[in-house]
């Protein structure tokens, strides 16, 4: 199983959400990142899907948002031609004795601390989901209390624009 992250201009407006996650629940495939967001375009929305399964399962799911009439575009983020991003915010259990190894850790992840408490700290980091995933084992050790991840985002590097880019469906 590999991960995959669907990019798709939406219509703006109600149920679309609905219909898109519907989509997969009916198939049995399971969403382990949703992001959706306003664009440039106020009619568009942009929604990121990450989805773990293989080439048919991608195809299969790609096919069938693409016979929805409010998904306008779809597109296949290459790793390697686009910038993946995502917001973690963790409150770590942190009495006064390890506060300073906290502080040593969020230094390197360059992390934020948002809140502080008598008996926790709460970090802000963005980034890559693999440098999340690092930050979170590293402090796991020290009792995560709580966390929240927004899902991932991407975007195309460079001048391409998801509009410019081929539709996933005519590649294949």
């Amino acid at each position: 199983m590999k991960k995959y992250t669907i990019t798709a201009l939406v219509a703006n407006k109600s149920g679309v959400l609905t219909r898109v996650s519907g989509l997969f629940a009916r198939r049995g495939f399971n969403i382990e990142s949703l992001c959706v967001c306003a664009t440039e375009d106020e009619t568009l929305s942009r929604m990121t899907i990450v989805l773990n399964g293989d080439e048919y399962i991608l195809s299969q799911m790609t096919k069938q948002m693409d016979k929805l009439i409010d998904v306008k575009k779809i597109s296949v983020a290459d790793e390697n031609d686009s910038v993946f991003r995502e917001l973690l915010l963790i409150k770590v259990a942190a009495p006064a004795e390890k506060r300073s190894e906290l502080i040593e850790i969020k230094d390197v992840y360059k992390a934020k601390i948002v809140d502080l408490s008598p008996e926790s700290l709460v970090f802000e980091i963005t980034g890559d989901p693999v440098k999340l995933d690092g930050f979170i084992g590293i402090v796991k050790p020290y009792g995560i209390l709580e966390m929240a991840r927004t899902g991932v985002t991407a975007l195309a590097r460079g001048d391409k624009k998801l509009k410019d880019l081929l539709d996933y469906n005519e590649m294949i």
